[in-house]
């Protein structure tokens, strides 16, 4: 573990504690730390990376907070996305502390605690924009702001010494689709009183000028919708970005379509937000899937999750004729309503060419705007707030790096503008900032329903038999004399196909007894030694003769 040298900060000092959320998108999670309170911002996962093979989800390392248990007063969440509230199921089961966030976030982190069964069990508050909650020697204020999800929220947290505004993931948005715009006002407030430190969204930090407006993709919907009128049209987007769902239902309801949900995650996310009235569905617009069959293709919008070319999601099943309910016909017009997380560029592209192919009409361009600010609004927030310190926040280290430029520009002393990694613990006052120590933050693998049992090691041998296969070796020993009565007999997965390479086989048998003998003659009985020698021996006459390395399993029988 990284650990760094202690420094002294003389006056009331703050400790700011990343745990997860930099160098990366997703997993965002940060302690705020005074004295004997601590507070946590988000509470995100994030998707694993393609060298982890079979891990389902990757959740922080609340290490730290565990060992402080007693100190953690709750968690206040910004907003309702995954890479913000989807660890939340997993890290309560350790930290069982109150919920406090605005009314879409809460509906969606119930629908996650009932899937969990933790909803009994976990307190949750319900907060307004504008509104405040004490934690400990924390007050927070939460403010409001735009992004891709209603509801959303910066916060200003109060502390002995000074005041922090974390932006949230937000974008300056003045003709949202839904509700007010972002509060500008009280941002400029704040940068009266004196913000102590600023940690600013940098998702869009390497882009000039300013986010469109989230109603520029309703225009582009209408168009499409007036360019497709005699063919049924197949929307996929983010389930969580209600307000694009619903400026898709107001263009449907505008040319005279049914709307229908699929996808798992769509239909919770859909239903939640408009139970809480965060959309407004007109009467006898919406229909099941079922009932798709009943209505002409030209009456018909689907909406979908797999904009993101995931393999289980609705249209990926879709592309690749498995789906149980719908079938892509020939001139269906197929709308990806979002751009590709990077890393996901190849499967987007596979399920693209897979509907393409089957006669649909692909569209992508002009059907998304981000839900991040860009240069010029992170500039704004800056002149409004007008920090002592800059901490970049959400994103990789190039976007980290971006920002921080950007901070410089603004006025910020190079000195105060800190570049943090996941775990650094940054101790903060009026008088100085620095890093002062270290905690655990490598994130924790999940893998079906087993949390953290997937480590390192069970990762290498995943890769090593993905990429080279497993030879197994089969012996029987006598019990007295170490002879051997049987075998060996050898089965191969992922290295070659054992009938087509019977040569191979029978040298390889060979090799092994050999070996045995060998280890017989020696007089050497120890079965690690004997696996050892197997091992070895079968995995250089491997090499030479075919230049794999496969994971090599020696099975022993004493009779």
């Amino acid at each position: 573990m990284k650990r760094t040298k202690k420094v002294n900060i003389d006056g009331p000092s703050l400790k700011i504690i990343p745990l997860g959320g930099l160098e990366q998108i997703g997993m965002n999670i940060t302690a705020f730390e005074y004295e004997d309170s601590i507070i946590v911002v988000d509470c995100g996962l994030a998707f694993p990376e393609d060298d982890m093979l079979g891990i389902d989800l990757v959740i922080p390392d609340i290490t730290y907070l565990k060992d402080n248990y007693e100190k953690v007063k709750g968690f206040v969440i910004t907003h309702g996305h995954e890479d913000h509230i989807g660890a939340l199921p997993y890290v309560l089961r350790e930290i069982n502390a109150p919920i406090y966030a605005t009314k879409l976030t809460i509906g969606l982190i119930e629908n996650k605690l009932k899937e969990h069964n933790l909803l009994r069990t976990t307190k949750r508050k319900t907060i307004k924009h504008g509104q405040s909650i004490n934690l400990g020697c924390f007050r927070i204020e939460f403010i409001k702001t735009n992004h891709s999800i209603q509801d959303a929220s910066a916060l200003a947290i109060y502390s002995p010494a000074g005041i922090v505004v974390h932006t949230g993931d937000f974008k300056v948005d003045y003709t949202p689709v839904y509700g007010d715009t972002i509060d500008l006002a009280r941002f400029g407030e704040l940068g009266k009183k004196g913000v102590l430190a600023l940690m600013c969204d940098s998702t869009n930090a390497e882009r000039k000028g300013f986010t469109m407006s989230e109603r520029t993709v309703g225009r582009t919907f209408d168009n499409i919708f007036a360019e497709h009128r005699n063919t049924r049209i197949i929307i996929a987007t983010f389930a969580s970005n209600v307000d694009r769902v619903q400026q898709i239902i107001n263009s449907a309801y505008k040319y005279g379509r049914k709307v229908a949900v699929e996808g798992r995650s769509m239909v919770n996310v859909i239903g939640t937000a408009a139970e809480l009235g965060y959309l407004r569905v007109p009467d006898q617009t919406l229909i099941e899937i079922d009932q798709v069959k009943n209505y002409p293709d030209e009456q018909l919008v689907l909406i979908t999750t797999g904009s993101q070319g995931e393999s289980m999601a609705a249209l990926s099943r879709m592309a690749a004729n498995i789906h149980k309910k719908i079938t892509i016909k020939p001139n269906d017009a197929i709308i990806f309503s979002s751009h590709p997380i990077p890393g996901n560029e190849k499967a987007v592209s596979k399920v693209m060419n897979e509907l393409a192919k089957k006669g649909a009409s692909v569209i992508f361009q002009d059907t998304h705007v981000s839900g991040h600010a860009c240069q010029e609004e992170i500039k704004l927030i800056y002149t409004l707030t007008k920090p002592q310190y800059a901490i970049p926040v959400h994103g990789e280290y190039r976007h980290l790096k971006r920002h921080k430029d950007l901070a410089i520009e603004m006025g910020i002393p190079k000195e105060n503008v800190m570049i943090l990694q996941s775990g650094d613990v940054l101790t903060i006052s009026k008088e100085q900032a620095k890093v002062t120590g270290h905690v655990p933050a490598q994130g924790i693998l999940v893998d079906g329903l087993g949390v953290g049992d997937v480590g390192n090691i069970v990762l290498r041998d995943r890769q090593h038999l993905s990429q080279n296969g497993l030879f197994i070796v089969v012996v029987t020993l006598d019990r007295y004399n170490g002879v051997l009565l049987a075998g060996p007999d050898i089965v191969s997965r992922g290295f070659v196909y054992v009938r087509e390479s019977e040569k191979l086989m029978e040298e390889a048998k060979s090799v092994v007894t050999n070996t045995l003998e060998h280890c017989n003659a020696k007089k050497i009985t120890d079965w690690g030694r004997i696996k050892g020698a197997i091992r070895d021996d079968l995995g250089d006459y491997i090499w030479k003769k075919m230049k794999r390395s496969p994971m090599i399993l020696t099975i022993i029988m004493e009779v």
